[in-house]
C-alpha cells in the first residue's frame, strides 16, 4: 500500500471543482430521463380537468387502437397497493398510491397513465384520452377568512405559549401589529420529475431523480407489499430537487405498468404536470405582534402562521417556527395553523417555514425599529437571546451578532441615513435593507463503508444524493481527511439504495448526515491498516453506522445563522424594482469545500431575489388550476435579474460533530426577501407586506416621488 506523506494540506476547507464537473458539462453524466433500457415502454399520465369530484367512467377503446398504444391504467384496473403504509413523514401518504379510487380531489390528480411504444405515441393518446366526471363545488380560496382552520403538530407542537401575551402588549412602549402573506411557490429545478421501472430476476430495480434512493425504495417495498431486499433505486446525478424530489405518482405509475406488462416503462413529467403532482410552497397569512420597551427589549412577541394544504393529505409550513429560535420576549406566542382547500398537496421547498416566515418576522423587526428610532441592527443586538427562547436549551453557538458585524463593516452599512426614500440617483430612489437568517442545524442516522484497495486507493459507499449541492465532492474530501490520502486516491459511489441506510438530502442535514458515517468508517479502516494488515485483492471492508452517535445532538439548540444585506433601485414611475448588491454573511459551521459552499449561498440569495420580486403561482377560481403553469407564465429571477452577490462565512464549527459541519443548503435564502422588502421600503417610505412586491403593487402603493 502507498504510504501517505508525513505533512499534508487537510483537504476540508480548501477549494475543489466537483468530482463529477467534467462528465456534467461533457453529457457524460446521465439524468434519470436519458438512461437506456432494451425494450422500454413509456408511460403518460393524464390528469384531472376538474376540481373535484369522481370519474364516472374512462373512454379507452379509442386510445388502445392508437399506433403503438399498449395499455392504459386507471383506477378500474390499475394494480392494487397498500394505502395504509406509514412513510418518511410517519403517516400514509395517498397521493402517491394513485389509481386506487375514483375520487378527484383537485385538478391535476392522475386519473390514468397511457403507455406506448414512443413517448410521442403516448403524450398523442393521453392527450386524446376521455375521461368523464361526476363534478362537484370546489374551493379553492386562501384569500379570506377560515373559521375551520385548526392547529397542526409537525417537528414541533403547533401552539407555544408562554407568558401573558395581552397583558406584555399592553405595557409596552412601542407595538407593531401587522400581516404578511406570501403566495404559492413552486420549485421549478432543471430536470423534470423521471423514473424508469423494471423488474429483473424477480427484483425491482427504479432509475429516478430523487433527494434519497433507500427512501424511495422503502416506500414502493411497503407500497407493493415487497421484502425491501427486492427494490433497488439508483439515482446518481439529480438536476435539483428543493424537497420535491421524494416518491411521487409517477415512480408509482411506472412501476405498476412494468408490473403489468413485465417490460421496462418510463414515467417523465411535463413541466405543467409538475405544478400539479410534485408539491410547492403553500401560500401563508402571517400576523406579527411585537411589543416592545422604549429602549427596543421585547416584551411580547406573538407570530401566527396560517398556511393550506389539500383535502387528502396534511402539510404543514411552519413559518412561526423562526420565531421560536430568534428573539426572546417576556411573552412569547407562536402557533402554525392549517386549512384544508380542494388543492394539490404542498411540500417542502428549501427552507420550508423559515423562508416565509423570516420574510414576515424580519420585515416586522424592522418595523419595530423604526418605531423605536433604533438603527435595525442595533435592535437585533438588544433582542439577541442567551439561550433557546421558547426550549430554554443552550446554542451549540450564536454567531447572529458577529455575522451583522462583519457584514455591516463589508457593506457600508455605517454610512447609512436611516430616513426613508431621500436618496436618488436619476430616475431610481434607492434604498438599503438588512434581516437575519436561521436554519436547524441537525443530522439524520446513516451508514457509510470504506474500502482499501490493494492498489493505495480507497473506496466509499455512502447512499448520498447529489442534488447539485456539490455533496459527492465535499464526501471526498471528507474521506481523504479521515484516511489520511490525497483526494485523487478517493473515489465516492452514492446514489443507490444497495448502498444501505442513509439520510436524505434534506433539511441541510444530508452532507452532515454522510460525512460523519464516512468519518467513522474512514477512521476505524485507517486504523486497522496501521496495525500492517495485508490487503487482499477484494480489499478491507470498514462500514460504520452513526444512529447511536447522533442521539447527543438533541441536547442543545443547533442553528446556522447569518445577516442578510440588500441593495435596492426602485422606479416610482414605472414600479420597476431592482436588486443592485447583496451580501450575505453566514455562521453555519465548518465550511468543506469554499468553492460549492459559496455556490449554495449564492443560489439562495438568488432565489430570495425571485421570492421577493417574482415568484407567484396564482390559481383561478372557476377551474382550481394555475394560471400560466410554466416557466412562461410562473416567473422566477433571471440572469438579468442577478446583481452582484457576495457570500461569505466567519468561523463557525460546531464542536459537537466530528467534522464540525452545521449544514448550508437552506439558510441562503432564509431573510433575503426580508431584506430585499426593508430595501425597498428605505428606498420608498412605503412598506410591502405582500409578496412579490410587484410593479402594480409599488404604482399602487405609492412612495416618495
Amino acid at each position: 500500500m502507498t504510504t501517505a506523506p508525513t505533512a499534508r494540506t487537510n483537504a476540508v476547507g480548501t477549494a475543489h471543482t466537483r468530482v463529477e464537473g467534467r462528465d456534467k458539462v461533457t453529457g457524460a453524466a446521465r439524468y434519470a430521463g436519458e438512461i437506456p433500457f432494451a425494450d422500454l415502454a413509456h408511460g403518460w399520465l393524464v390528469l384531472s380537468t376538474v376540481a373535484r369530484g369522481r370519474i364516472r367512467s374512462v373512454d379507452t377503446a379509442d386510445v388502445l387502437a392508437m399506433p403503438g398504444v399498449v395499455a392504459v391504467l386507471h383506477h378500474g384496473n390499475a394494480p392494487r397497493v397498500e394505502t395504509g403504509y406509514v412513510g418518511l413523514l410517519g403517516v400514509p401518504d395517498p397521493t402517491v398510491t394513485v389509481f386506487q379510487h375514483d375520487r378527484v380531489p383537485h385538478a391535476g390528480w392522475p386519473v390514468a397513465l397511457v403507455v406506448a411504444e414512443t413517448a410521442e405515441q403516448a403524450r398523442e393518446a393521453a392527450e386524446a384520452l376521455v375521461v368523464h366526471y361526476e363534478q362537484e363545488p370546489h374551493d379553492v380560496d386562501f384569500a379570506g377568512e377560515h373559521p375551520d382552520a385548526y392547529p397542526v403538530d409537525f417537528h414541533g407542537p403547533a401552539v407555544i405559549e408562554k407568558g401573558d401575551l395581552e397583558a406584555e402588549l399592553a405595557a409596552s412602549a412601542v407595538v407593531v401589529d401587522v400581516e404578511y402573506t406570501t403566495p404559492e411557490e413552486h420549485h421549478g429545478m432543471m430536470e423534470p420529475h423521471a423514473a424508469t421501472a423494471r423488474w429483473d430476476g424477480g427484483r425491482l430495480e427504479v432509475v429516478d431523480s430523487n433527494q434519497g434512493t433507500f427512501w424511495v425504495a422503502s416506500e414502493l417495498a411497503q407500497m407493493f407489499s415487497l421484502d425491501p431486499s427486492a427494490v433497488r433505486v439508483r439515482s446518481e446525478h439529480v438536476g435539483g430537487g428543493f424537497g420535491s424530489k421524494g416518491i411521487r405518482a409517477h415512480q408509482v405509475a411506472a412501476v405498476m405498468a412494468a408490473t403489468e406488462l413485465q417490460r421496462p416503462v418510463r414515467v417523465v413529467m411535463t413541466r405543467r404536470q409538475m405544478f400539479s403532482l410534485t408539491g410547492y410552497r403553500s401560500p401563508t397569512r402571517q400576523r406579527l405582534r411585537l411589543g416592545a420597551d422604549a429602549d427596543g427589549r421585547l416584551r411580547a412577541l406573538e407570530h401566527r402562521s396560517l398556511s393550506a394544504t389539500s383535502t387528502v393529505h396534511e402539510f404543514i409550513e411552519t413559518a412561526a417556527g423562526p420565531a421560536r429560535t430568534m428573539y426572546g420576549a417576556d411573552a412569547h406566542h407562536t402557533a402554525n395553523r392549517l386549512v384544508r382547500l380542494d388543492v394539490p398537496t404542498p411540500t417542502f421547498m428549501r427552507a420550508p417555514g423559515e423562508a416565509p416566515g423570516s420574510f414576515a418576522l424580519e420585515s416586522a423587526m424592522d418595523e419595530l425599529a423604526e418605531k423605536c428610532g433604533l438603527d435595525p441592527i442595533e435592535l437585533r443586538v438588544r433582542n439577541d437571546p442567551e439561550t433557546g427562547p421558547v426550549s430554554g436549551l443552550p446554542f451549540s453557538g450564536r454567531n447572529l451578532i458577529a455575522c451583522f458585524r462583519e457584514g455591516a463593516s463589508r457593506f457600508g452599512w455605517a454610512d447609512r441615513d436611516p430616513r426613508p426614500g431621500l436618496r436618488r440617483e436619476g430616475r431610481w430612489l434607492l434604498g438599503t435593507g438588512t434581516a437575519a437568517a436561521s436554519f436547524p442545524a441537525g443530522a439524520g442516522p446513516s451508514t457509510a463503508a470504506v474500502t482499501a484497495q490493494a492498489d493505495g486507493t480507497f473506496t466509499v459507499g455512502v447512499n448520498a444524493a447529489d442534488i447539485g449541492t456539490g455533496a459527492r465532492t465535499a464526501l471526498t474530501l471528507v474521506a481523504a481527511d479521515a484516511l489520511r490520502t490525497a483526494t485523487e486516491n478517493v473515489r465516492v459511489r452514492i446514489g443507490d439504495s444497495d448502498l444501505g441506510p442513509a439520510f436524505i438530502a434534506g433539511g441541510s442535514m444530508g452532507t452532515r448526515s454522510w460525512a460523519w458515517a464516512v468519518m467513522a468508517a474512514a477512521e476505524e479502516l485507517r486504523e486497522r491498516l496501521a496495525l500492517g494488515a495485508d490487503i487482499p485483492p477484494e480489499g478491507i471492508t470498514v462500514r460504520s453506522d452513526t444512529t447511536e452517535a447522533i442521539g447527543a445532538l438533541a441536547q442543545k439548540e443547533r442553528h446556522s445563522f447569518g445577516a442578510q444585506f440588500a441593495e435596492v433601485a426602485v422606479d416610482p414611475a414605472t414600479g420597476e424594482v431592482r436588486v443592485r448588491r447583496m451580501l450575505g454573511i453566514f455562521a453555519a459551521g465548518r465550511i468543506v469545500n469554499p468553492l460549492t459552499a459559496r455556490n449554495q449561498f449564492v443560489g439562495g440569495m438568488t432565489w430570495g431575489i425571485s421570492m421577493a420580486l417574482h415568484e407567484e403561482a396564482v390559481r383561478d377560481r372557476a377551474s382550481g388550476g394555475h394560471y400560466g403553469a410554466d416557466l412562461a407564465g410562473y416567473h422566477v429571477a433571471a440572469h438579468a435579474d442577478v446583481p452582484a452577490i457576495e457570500a461569505d462565512w466567519i468561523d463557525d464549527p460546531d464542536p459537537d460533530d466530528p467534522v464540525g459541519i452545521k449544514g448550508i443548503g437552506e439558510i441562503g435564502i432564509v431573510g433575503a426577501a426580508a431584506a430585499i422588502a426593508n430595501a425597498v421600503w428605505h428606498a420608498t417610505g412605503v412598506r410591502h407586506r405582500d409578496l412579490p412586491i410587484r410593479p402594480d403593487r409599488v404604482l399602487t402603493a405609492g412612495g416618495h416621488a
